[in-house]
């Protein structure tokens, strides 16, 4: 139970943070017309995009790390509270589709377990010792990566995680909005994305949960371009699971190649549906067999696969 002097400990700690700071000149902002919020609330979404820039060689340095350990095996932990840890959840439930990657290889671990995604779990986010047992159940090695994502930075949930997984000798991030964050100060990456107070006070699924979200896309997405993943700017590791992503597959080996459908259907049909393997039989000019070895031993690189095709 919290004592009277933990809740005033908490509101002063509170009163500290960018995040929860109030903004008089918008105590009247439910008397404005819809538009005019409208207006406030996109000129304040606009600035999001330079809090990330002011971060983004700190980012890049972090993707660098986060590879390096995945290209060895490693997987990719996202843990976080409330929208912090939807967040995270989202990133990685993306990853399989779009990079072909294993359900396992990225994770979005939430405060409070799967139910906390669409319902609040009270007091979820106040324990380390749930991070732990919650990471300690995906046995941790030095290749993971963890990531604590808390837009406060002081989300005891998130800080948990990165403290436990630091013990594990794994790689740790702390992405946060504030500006000396005891998450970031965890960490072996600190990522402060400082986006100011939000529009309502203390809402940090706002600002902070935009800037949240740009730098989460980066993390996952451009760790996928240095592993591989794509050729250029096409994904070519997509997992065709529906029909839209079918579609996708065969306008995919298309722009890669220019090759006409028949010759397309062709290559997919000899590559189990496998994009990349369907590129690399019409570009390389190899069978099906051929191209799941040379990719095998690119370690899935497309282009390094192509250089060492015989053509």
């Amino acid at each position: 139970m919290t004592s009277n002097a933990d809740y005033r400990n908490l509101l002063a700690e509170l009163e500290t943070l960018t995040t929860e700071a109030f903004r008089p000149e918008l105590s009247e902002i439910d008397r404005l017309p819809t538009l005019e919020i409208a207006k406030i609330m996109n000129g304040e979404d606009a600035t999001v995009p330079a809090a990330v820039a002011e971060r983004l060689p700190l980012i890049a340095a972090a993707i660098d790390a986060v590879a390096e350990r995945m290209s060895r095996g490693g997987r990719l932990v996202y843990a976080g509270a409330g929208t912090a840890g939807r967040l995270g959840v989202l990133d990685a439930s993306e990853c399989p589709p779009t990079f072909n990657t294993d359900p396992s290889e990225v994770v979005g671990l939430i405060a409070g377990g799967p139910g906390a995604m669409v319902t609040s779990v009270e007091g979820a986010e106040d324990s380390k010792e749930l991070a732990a047992r919650d990471l300690a159940d995906l046995g941790l090695t030095p290749d993971d990566t963890v990531v604590g994502v808390s837009a406060s930075g002081r989300t005891p949930y998130a800080i948990g995680a990165v403290e436990h997984a630091r013990a594990q000798g794994a790689l740790t991030i702390g992405l946060s909005c504030n500006a000396d964050s005891a998450l970031a100060a965890a960490a072996d990456h600190g990522i402060e994305v400082v986006v100011g107070p939000e529009l309502l006070t203390g809402s940090t699924r706002l600002k902070a949960g935009t800037a949240q979200k740009l730098v989460l896309n980066m993390l996952s997405t451009i760790t996928m371009i240095r592993l591989g993943k794509t050729y250029g700017n096409l994904m070519v590791d997509v997992r065709a699971s529906n029909e839209k992503l079918r579609a996708r597959s065969r306008r995919i080996v298309s722009l890669a190649t220019g090759a006409g459908d028949e010759e397309i259907e062709r290559a997919l049909a000899a590559t189990d549906g496998e994009v990349k393997n369907a590129i690399l039989t019409i570009l390389g000019g190899v069978d099906g067999p051929t191209a799941a070895r040379l990719l095998e031993e690119s370690d899935g690189h497309l282009r390094a696969a192509l250089a060492a095709a015989p053509r």
